[in-house]
């Protein structure tokens, strides 16, 4: 991993904003699910109802993204940037205005769109904003924005839902929002080269996104995420029913598997700048191994606990490797390709929790999703053996 003097680390400050945004945008799409009773019971609709809201969130994120990485190609990454968060703090602002269901389902569609594109922008620029050898790196602290809503966001912006109502959360999102702008006036270079890179042309990002290599990315950025979140979207009940853990516990396990995905993504951007060959094929097999160990060792509380700090870990270093990888080999054209990563994410969460949802509804229980996972994951190790495989042909940048 290559040092950096600290007289050029100040690349770091709008890095440490990008975060900041993330943190930001990902509390206001995630707390939407502890807000789910009151809000439901609020507007006058049930639970299944009112999940649509993440399910809509989803779509919208995976759709609106690519189109409008298309269409604002050639506005400036910084005015970019200001214009995503005007709309996400105008989106927070109807959500806590809506009277109605549908009204807060399209409120939530406009904040999608400017999710799909956030992610997109600021991976870009965080690459671009790096040093070399650091570009993972930068990377991973944009994504780490994604645990720090998870860990302090969601349990915050629930907390005040529940003390003042669901619609004070939003008032207090579209704050962070605001806030979020003075923090892109101030970090973001607007006169950086990095900052305004000029756009490809539209149909050089098409190609560039289409690229063979490219798409192996994709799918083996969504098919570890299936693994995943199957596991992910049924871990209380894994964790109260197979494991017996009492459920005055889980908060405190939730916590734990927070902070180990914030070690998780950080050091898995230092260890692809290192080496993202070894990182991503021990994410895979490492994973794999401890899904297998895990549907072994259920039964025994703190052991399964453990094992699912450890998975959780392992499983968030993976972004950084490979949306670094979709960088370098889309250079020339970066946009569309780096929110299309954005939409396989969003793919392979759909997958996993459908998946999952499949393997209870046919009766073989929470014990076996550890085995379905493993499957997907050594699926994933496939994949990246091939395009391992591929870059020793093309003498690139993996190995």
């Amino acid at each position: 991993m290559t040092d950096v003097p600290p007289a050029s680390r100040l690349w770091l400050l709008p890095i440490i904003g990008l975060l900041a945004i993330t943190f930001t945008i990902c509390t206001a799409e995630l707390v939407i699910a502890g807000l789910l009773p009151t809000l439901a019971a609020d507007l006058g609709v049930d639970i299944p109802t009112a999940g649509l809201l993440i399910t809509g969130y989803a779509i919208g994120v995976a759709i609106a993204g690519p189109v409008l990485a298309l269409a604002t190609g050639r506005v400036p990454r910084k005015t970019l940037l200001l214009a995503i968060l005007a709309v996400f703090i105008l989106g927070n602002m109807l959500c806590a205005l809506s009277g109605n269901y549908w009204m807060l389902l399209g409120a939530r569609l406009l904040m999608s769109a400017c999710h799909g594109l956030y992610f997109g922008v600021a991976v870009v620029l965080a690459g671009r904003l790096a040093p070399p050898g650091r570009q993972a790196s930068a990377v991973s602290l944009v994504v780490a924005g994604v645990s720090i809503a998870i860990i302090i966001g969601v349990p915050l912006g629930t907390a005040i839902g529940n003390a003042l109502g669901w619609r004070a959360t939003f008032w207090v999102t579209a704050a962070a929002g605001a806030l979020a702008s003075l923090i892109v006036a101030w970090l973001i270079p607007g006169d950086d080269a990095a900052a305004h890179a000029p756009a490809a042309d539209r149909r050089l990002e098409i190609r560039a996104a289409l690229r063979p290599v490219v798409l192996l990315c994709y799918a083996n950025f969504g098919v570890p995420l299936v693994a995943f979140f199957a596991l992910l979207s049924y871990a209380v009940p894994f964790l109260t029913v197979e494991s017996g853990i009492p459920l005055d516990f889980i908060p405190l396990i939730l916590l734990a598997l927070g902070l180990a995905s914030f070690l998780g993504t950080i050091i898995g951007g230092r260890l692809a700048d290192w080496s993202p060959a070894v990182t991503l094929i021990g994410i895979m097999a490492i994973n794999t191994v401890l899904l297998l160990l895990l549907s072994q060792v259920a039964a025994n509380p703190w052991v399964a606990v453990a094992i699912f700090c450890l998975i959780w870990f392992v499983g968030f270093m993976l972004p950084a490797p490979l949306q670094s990888r979709v960088l370098r080999e889309t250079s020339d054209a970066p946009n569309l390709a780096a929110t299309m990563m954005n939409t396989a994410s969003q793919i392979g969460i759909a997958g996993g929790a459908a998946f999952g949802a499949f393997l209870i509804a046919a009766g073989f229980g929470y014990s076996q999703i550890p085995l379905l996972s493993a499957g997907f994951y050594a699926l994933g190790l496939v994949g990246i053996l091939v395009l391992v495989s591929l870059d020793r042909r093309r003498k690139p940048a993996i190995a």
